[in-house]
């Protein structure tokens, strides 16, 4: 004899509450902040100098003026900078554990601390 092969009640009842608990996680996970975001690290030649909220918007002078970075809803921007070549100037904005921005010329590095994780899964080499 073949057996039937039909979900029955208590198959659907597991697969509503695996669905349920998957949307519950995404929810928390994506949707609920954290009530500190963290703080950014300015370091220049090697030493940290100063470390700003990033709950706090407010534009910040680097180095004596050699730099400048705008903090704004809890991201980091370099928004301008006396280097020749002004690639810190053209990277993106950071808002992620361990982002950072790094003028060479100026030797300056802006790095964000916090408990949220970066977007990148893996280290290649």
């Amino acid at each position: 004899m073949e057996k039937e092969k039909t979900m029955k009640k208590n198959d659907w009842l597991l697969l509503f509450v695996i669905l349920l608990t998957a949307a519950l996680i995404f929810f928390i996970r994506y949707f609920v902040g954290d009530e500190h975001p963290g703080y950014v690290t300015v370091r220049v030649g090697g030493e940290i100098t100063e470390t700003y909220d990033l709950s706090e918007d407010q534009t910040v002078k680097i180095n004596e003026g050699t730099n400048v970075m705008k903090i704004e809803d809890k991201t980091v921007n370099m928004i301008d900078a006396n280097c020749p070549d002004k690639l810190c100037v053209h990277q993106k904005p950071i808002s992620k554990n361990n982002e950072s921005i790094i003028c060479l010329p100026n030797n300056v590095v802006v790095q964000i601390v916090s408990q949220d994780e970066s977007e990148l899964d893996a280290v290649t080499n």
